[in-house]
């Protein structure tokens, strides 16, 4: 099993079953016991705001604010410079938790060895 998972979820609720799955995939491996990073951009960006992920609707999914728990519970989430920016989100309009960084740092998160990386 890898030793790092680096998600990047591309879709928000523009493409809901794509987002979905990005967060279920990286929840369960971060209850898994797998070290997770999961990195919002594009429309997933509006998913570091408060109240935002409790405004998505999937059905037969598992609600994001419960995901994201799980994920924050055994790992991290980022949140890209560049959307963050395009948005007009800030450093303190993020949930407890979110940082805000940019390709450097994803770049070094996925060259490792041991690490696997998903785009969604």
């Amino acid at each position: 099993m890898a030793q790092k998972l680096v998600i990047k979820v591309t879709a928000g609720a523009d493409a809901p079953e794509r987002c979905s799955q990005a967060f279920t995939v990286a929840a369960l491996a971060a209850a898994s016991g797998v070290e997770v990073s999961l990195w919002l951009t594009g429309e997933a960006a509006w998913f570091a705001v408060p109240g935002r992920a409790a405004e998505f609707r999937l059905p037969h999914a598992a609600p994001l604010p419960d995901l994201i728990d799980g994920i924050q519970a055994g790992g991290r989430i980022t949140l890209c410079t560049q959307c963050a920016a395009r948005r007009g989100i800030e450093e303190e309009d993020v949930i407890d938790g979110v940082r805000i960084a940019g390709a450097q740092v994803f770049l070094s998160e996925i060259m490792p060895d041991g690490v696997r990386a998903l785009v969604y």
